[in-house]
């Protein structure tokens, strides 16, 4: 594991907790990740750059290693950029998705298989990426961006286990969950968040960077491996 620490770490640690700890913030699951401990940070020099990639991976197989150790529910791991912090949202959309795409490379590459449980097919609704073994979910933030509930004062690659959403709704808790942070999404902007759907439903592939896409939409992703 890489043992270098951005010298932003802290900051950019302590700007996200205040924007996840704010009163209005909508994501009720980020609040009982730090509430928990569970929310964890890196902060890596700039997101249209490939320079913290290994050290992204390295983070992300670790994450997953410990979550099946110890799968508790409720855990985040927030990848903040200190910039560029003027990116347009196609722009920001063209970034994060250049460093899916380079980290999911790395997963092939460092010999680490699918989760089964997902597909890698971006246009299929079951799709979630897969890093060690484990799905992920992306939630991308950027300053720029149009929705309320994904500003943010750094560009930020929020990822998320796509097993604690089966698992909350096997315990019957994901709808309820759901609807919350819609309702308190609402509250924020105005107007419900047009491009959330449930997993099977549409592909997440649409939801990642937050911009608001069409049924024209293609996702630049391509996984590279068998």
């Amino acid at each position: 594991m890489f043992a270098w620490e951005h010298a932003a770490q802290e900051a950019l640690e302590a700007q996200m907790f205040d924007h996840v700890g704010a009163a209005d913030f909508p994501c009720v699951g980020a609040k009982a990740a730090m509430a928990k401990g569970t929310l964890e940070v890196l902060a890596c020099t700039a997101i249209n750059s490939a320079w913290d990639d290994l050290r992204i991976h390295d983070r992300l197989l670790h994450f997953a290693a410990e979550y099946r150790q110890e799968p508790a529910l409720y855990r985040s791991f927030a990848v903040i950029f200190e910039g560029p912090d003027d990116l347009s949202e196609a722009a920001f959309e063209q970034a994060l998705w250049a460093r899916v795409q380079s980290l999911s490379d790395k997963d092939v590459w460092r010999g680490q298989g699918y989760d089964a449980r997902v597909s890698p097919d971006p246009q299929n609704p079951h799709f979630s990426l897969s890093f060690g073994g484990e799905a992920f979910f992306i939630v991308g933030l950027h300053p720029h961006a149009s929705r309320p509930a994904r500003r943010f004062v750094r560009p930020t690659m929020v990822f998320n286990l796509h097993d604690q959403f089966e698992r909350l709704r096997a315990e019957g808790r994901y709808e309820g969950m759901r609807e919350k942070i819609m309702v308190r999404d609402e509250a924020l902007a105005g107007s419900r968040n047009p491009m959330l759907t449930r997993h099977g439903e549409a592909s997440e592939a649409r939801q990642y960077s937050g911009r608001l896409v069409d049924g024209d939409w293609e996702c630049p992703f391509n996984y590279g491996g068998a």
